[in-house]
């Protein structure tokens, strides 16, 4: 039997992986909305934060799906369906395929036929994600209490130092961004990009602070999420084409 990348088996686990992590979702969907009830919580504001928060999943889920597309052309849909629905993390998952695919000699454009390949990227995958399912058990808490504890003493010095984390996670990957800034105009597409969305993020700033448009808040990072998508689905055929 010839080995192929879209095989039934693997449609059938990612079947049974994705039906998990939905059940999953719907429990603790269920169980907050109940404990909010218990709060005494306002029916408008949770479904208030219940729309937000389901708006807010939109550009991520958006990332997510393009990050399947991609993966699909060598690993074909099961396997990046099954790792992108778990793990969610498209910054992730595709350097950690696409860099061992190159060690290997693996041609990115063309579908592997090779189990020993397939096996190695899924591999590679797997136990690069494993660090961070072992270290958040083991000191959440103790970076939590570390939190909290620069919190109470000094608010807005923690506020600064949670940003700063943020920033620093977010720089981890902007390697990719400037990767292939000098093979001429299309590698500054990245940057356009990336430009263009901290413009959108500015304007949203301005009317929340200028115009009093609170509602804003809750939607900002989603609007340049979203609209720096759409801005590279026009310039790159512009750019490249």
């Amino acid at each position: 039997m010839s080995f192929t990348t879209n095989a039934p088996f693997l449609y059938a686990l990612a079947a049974i992986v994705i039906l998990f992590v939905i059940a999953q979702s719907l429990f603790f969907l269920i169980r907050a909305y109940r404990q909010a009830k218990m709060l005494n919580m306002d029916t408008r504001q949770i479904n208030k934060i219940i729309a937000s928060t389901a708006l807010f999943t939109i550009a991520p889920a958006v990332s997510i799906l393009l990050g399947v597309i991609t993966l699909s052309k060598f690993l074909g849909l099961p396997l990046p369906w099954i790792r992108l629905s778990v793990v969610g993390a498209i910054t992730y998952e595709l350097p950690a395929a696409t860099s061992t695919a190159t060690a290997l000699g693996i041609p990115l454009a063309e579908t592997i036929a090779d189990p020993k390949v397939y096996s190695a990227i899924a591999w590679v995958m797997t136990l690069g994600i494993m660090p961070s399912i072992i270290l958040v058990p083991l000191l959440l808490r103790r970076i939590q209490k570390g939190l909290v504890s620069i919190k109470n003493k000094d608010a807005k010095w923690g506020d600064l130092f949670i940003t700063a984390m943020f920033l620093g996670m977010i720089s981890a990957f902007l390697g990719m961004v400037f990767a292939d800034i000098r093979s001429g105009l299309p590698g500054f597409i990245p940057i356009f990009v990336l430009l263009f969305s901290a413009i959108l993020m500015a304007v949203c700033g301005l009317l929340i602070k200028k115009c009093g448009l609170k509602w804003l808040e809750n939607y900002a990072l989603p609007i340049s999420m979203l609209g720096a998508m759409a801005f590279a689905t026009v310039i790159t055929p512009i750019i490249v084409g």
